[in-house]
């Protein structure tokens, strides 16, 4: 089954003075992946930079902080609208955006639709997935 969830969103890069940058980003979601949401940031004309989210980290943190470490995700509003706080920390600096409400938890509501929450291990190929485990260590 190669079912699969996208969407291109427009959010805002918060940059050090507090002012904003649009930026587009395009989501996917893959049955074959159930657990992740692939995030990949137009910036500029270089490729695209991506960045795999759980799902769940994603969900959660529309209603409260959740995260640790490089990636953490918080409710927030902005201009009057609620949005989503996503940091990323990553060995060549820090980024925060500021991604519209709506737009991400319809996306979100498609991805359940697809899979839902707790039947994520009824997509996966369990003895596939350790093969991989095994032969790439």
């Amino acid at each position: 089954m190669n079912a699969t969830v996208s969407a291109e969103l427009g959010l805002r890069l918060v940059v050090p003075d507090r002012t904003t940058v649009p930026l587009l980003a395009g989501l996917s979601y893959t049955a074959d992946d159930p657990y992740a949401i692939r995030m990949a940031f137009h910036v500029g004309n270089d490729e695209p930079v991506e960045w795999i989210f759980a799902r769940e980290l994603l969900t959660v943190g529309i209603v409260r902080r959740v995260g640790d470490g490089d990636v953490q995700v918080w409710p927030a509003r902005a201009d009057g609208e609620r949005t989503l706080n996503i940091s990323l920390t990553s060995p060549f600096g820090q980024a925060l955006f500021e991604v519209p409400l709506p737009p991400l938890t319809e996306f979100l509501h498609r991805t359940y639709e697809l899979v839902a929450a707790g039947r994520e291990t009824d997509f996966m190929d369990l003895d596939d997935e350790l093969t991989n485990m095994l032969w790439s260590s």
